[in-house]
C-alpha cells in the first residue's frame, strides 16, 4: 500500500466507506451517453432531448449511464456545461445509476472539478490519465492517488492510451486497484494479458470499453461494459450478458455476432457521429455535433441503419 493511501484522514476514510456501502458493484451494461445538441449556430446542449434519452435507457434496464466521456463530447463542453449536463441527468435518473467522466491535465483544475462533481454525489467518477503530457507510471500513480484520496465518490479507472497518449501498465493498475476508493476499470488498453490478470487478481471490477470485446470480456470473468453501442437495442446487450451469466454461450454468441456489424459501423467514423445519426432516426434527438466533429457520411449512416434493421429478426 502506497504512502499516499496510508495518509488518508479519518474524514476521507469515512467518506469512502459511506460511498462504497452505497455502491460497491458496478457490473452490468452501462451506456456511454451522448450529449444531444440543438441545430443552431452555437450547437447548444439540448437538455430536453438529453433527459428523454437518459430516461428511456434507464427504463429499458441498463445498469446506468456514463456521462461527459468521449461519446458525450466532453472535450467540446465547458466545465459549466458539463455540470449542467450532470444536473440534468440527475434530475431524471437516480444518482446511483450515474457515473461522471473526469479528464484533464492540470491537477488543481481537475481537483476543483472533482469537488463540484462530488457535491452532486453520483455513483462514481470515470477518470483517464492526464492526456497529451504522457506522464511516467509514477506520475500516473500520483495523479490517481491524489484524485482517489480527495474524491467522496468511488473512482473508476479509464485506460485508453489511443486517446491519452499514455498506457497504464499492469503493475500500475494492480497497485491502484488496492486503493480503497478505486473500484473498477473501463478497459480500453488493448492488452489481453493485463485484462486477464486484473480479472484473476479480483481487486478491481473489469468492464470493457471496447464494444466489440464485450463477449470475450464477459466470458473471461469481466463484469460488464461501458458501451456507446448500447444506446441501440440495449435489450440485446442485456440478454447477451444474461446468457453468459447463465452459461448459455451459444445463445450469447448468436446475439453478439448479430450486434457486431452495428458495432463496426458505429466506429467506421469518429464516435459519436454515426451513433448520433442513428439516434436521430428515432426522433428522440438531432444528429448535431460540435466542430471540429463532423456529421457521419450518408454511406456510413446507411450501413449502420441496415445493420440495425437486421436486429429486428432476433427472437
Amino acid at each position: 500500500m502506497s504512502s499516499n493511501i496510508s495518509t488518508l484522514s479519518n474524514t476521507q476514510i469515512q467518506a469512502m466507506h459511506t460511498q462504497q456501502v452505497r455502491r460497491k458493484d458496478f457490473s452490468g451494461i452501462w451506456v456511454a451517453l451522448v450529449t444531444p445538441f440543438c441545430d443552431d449556430a452555437n450547437a447548444e446542449v439540448d437538455f430536453p432531448a438529453l433527459q428523454a434519452l437518459a430516461s428511456k435507457l434507464i427504463s429499458e434496464g441498463v445498469a446506468g449511464l456514463v456521462i461527459c466521456g468521449s461519446t458525450g463530447e466532453a472535450a467540446a463542453l465547458s466545465e459549466e456545461e458539463q455540470l449542467q449536463v450532470l444536473d440534468a441527468v440527475l434530475a431524471v435518473v437516480p444518482a446511483h445509476q450515474v457515473i461522471m467522466g473526469l479528464s484533464g491535465n492540470h491537477m488543481q483544475q481537475v481537483l476543483h472539478r472533482l469537488a463540484s462533481v462530488g457535491q452532486r454525489q453520483p455513483a462514481g467518477i470515470l477518470v483517464t490519465p492526464p492526456y497529451y503530457i504522457r506522464p511516467s507510471q509514477a506520475g500516473i500513480m500520483q495523479y490517481f492517488n491524489e484524485i482517489a484520496n480527495a474524491s467522496t465518490v468511488p473512482v473508476l479507472l479509464y485506460n485508453i492510451p489511443y486517446r491519452t497518449g499514455v498506457n497504464m501498465e499492469l503493475t500500475t493498475l494492480q497497485q491502484l486497484a488496492r486503493h480503497p476508493n478505486i473500484v473498477a476499470i473501463k478497459d480500453c488498453g488493448g492488452n489481453l494479458q493485463a485484462t486477464m490478470q486484473l480479472i484473476m487478481d479480483g481487486d478491481i471490477q473489469v468492464l470493457t470499453g471496447e464494444d466489440h470485446q464485450l463477449l470475450s470480456t464477459l466470458c473471461l470473468g469481466g463484469v460488464g461494459g461501458i458501451l456507446a453501442s448500447a444506446h441501440l437495442r440495449p435489450d440485446l446487450f442485456l440478454r447477451l450478458q444474461a446468457y453468459v451469466n447463465a452459461g448459455e454461450l451459444e445463445q450469447a454468441r448468436e446475439i453478439f455476432y448479430r450486434l457486431l456489424p452495428v458495432m463496426q459501423a458505429l466506429f467506421e467514423e469518429p464516435n459519436p457521429a454515426p451513433l448520433k445519426a442513428a439516434l436521430a432516426t428515432s426522433g428522440i434527438m438531432q444528429a448535431c455535433l460540435r466542430a471540429p466533429m463532423q456529421a457521419a457520411s450518408a454511406d456510413t449512416a446507411g450501413k449502420l441503419l441496415h445493420s440495425m434493421a437486421q436486429l429486428d429478426i432476433i427472437e
